[in-house]
């Protein structure tokens, strides 16, 4: 039954991420799971049958939702990358929020006109920067808060797979914008820039390789797979990208991410190395100096990353922002920013140079 209490939530993209953000608005008291829309017919019947959504509120068209069920509230847009902006700047000239999935756009020019349509229409656009609302997030921002690691002037994140392009879109530069970095780097960069406190970043240095591509010779399975992975999959994006960044203030981030690359195990960590102290993310470890000796601080496993609930509360900070006007804790601006850095890194991979980047 329709709750006209509850603000009413619709889908952009039924494919497989899209389950993450259905069940944070069913589990949300304040939402109803109103509409769902995918440009594949059979697949949003599927997901209308699976949730139980009526007939009259799936659609194949974005633009036919937004005219046809006016009363809807707010949106998440879980499409490939390439239609992030159109999706989202639909949604929002028709004054809804948006929820968008990361990366925010295929480029910073895309994302920067995601946020001037955000502005004037005066909703919310929220970017899935879904490490943000972790267990571990949490835990070292009130460490950092306190002074505790000093000044944090260096990091080091890694997001390798060995064998683990999904398939489907994400090898197709044409609809995902780029291989490993746009789809895995994106949460490391994006967690260690949001535990420094959001410095713009000033200079980017990057290199990529296509040496593995998506291993076509191996059978094994890859683990997470597209909703539309195929024998036919495109592959011409990067297997492997390292970049190092430096934030305004003198930061420095080195990064890795990789779909196929040969280590013995995939893996993703990041380190903090600050003045006073450093820290390893996953398991949640830290690293000072107590009465003159060096001390490593273990943390109870419950602090290392947990990804149950990790969407959860993603989608309950989207509905409390909406709800309640809570400040945003992954606004548009933090969007174009990591735009901005991608672009950088891969141009930088383009030319051979170093990339310094405009106020």
């Amino acid at each position: 039954m329709e709750n006209p209490s509850k603000i009413k939530t619709a889908i952009i993209g039924t494919g497989c991420i899209s389950n993450e953000h259905i069940n944070g608005y069913i589990n949300n008291p304040n939402t109803e799971l109103y509409a769902l829309c995918d440009i594949n017919p059979e697949r949003v019947s599927a997901m209308a049958e699976k949730y139980g959504i009526p007939s009259g509120r799936t659609f194949t068209d974005k633009n036919e939702m937004l005219k046809a069920l006016p009363e809807i509230d707010a949106v998440s847009v879980c499409t490939w990358n390439s239609a992030h902006a159109e999706c989202s700047i639909a949604a929002l000239e028709a004054g809804k929020h948006v929820l968008c999935e990361k990366p925010m756009a295929m480029n910073a020019r895309e994302a920067e006109a995601m946020k001037a349509a955000a502005d004037k229409a005066g909703k919310l656009l929220m970017i899935g920067f879904v490490r943000r609302h972790g267990n571990d997030a949490k835990l070292i921002l009130d460490y950092a808060k306190t002074g505790f690691f000093g000044d944090i002037y260096y990091a080091k994140a890694a997001y390798l797979r060995r064998h683990g392009c999904p398939g489907g879109w994400f090898g197709d530069k044409s609809r995902s914008g780029g291989g490993p970095l746009i789809d895995l780097g994106v949460h490391v960069i994006d967690l260690v820039r949001y535990l420094l406190g959001n410095p713009k970043p000033v200079s980017i240095y990057g290199a990529t390789f296509q040496k593995l591509l998506n291993r076509p010779n191996v059978k094994t399975s890859v683990g997470y797979t597209s909703a539309e992975a195929g024998n036919n999959d495109i592959f011409d994006v990067e297997d492997l990208a390292s970049a190092l960044i430096r934030f305004a203030g003198g930061a420095v981030l080195s990064v890795e991410a990789s779909f196929s690359l040969n280590i013995k195990s995939g893996r993703g960590d990041i380190e903090l190395f600050g003045t006073k102290a450093g820290a390893t993310l996953d398991p949640i470890e830290f690293f000072t100096e107590m009465n003159g000796y060096m001390v490593d601080v273990n943390f109870p496993m419950k602090t290392s990353l947990s990804f149950d609930g990790l969407f959860k509360n993603e989608i309950n900070h989207y509905v409390d922002c909406i709800v309640n006007g809570t400040e945003c804790i992954a606004p548009a601006e933090d969007g174009v920013q990591m735009m901005r850095i991608l672009d950088g890194v891969y141009e930088s991979a383009r030319t051979g140079h170093e990339i310094v980047l405009s106020n």
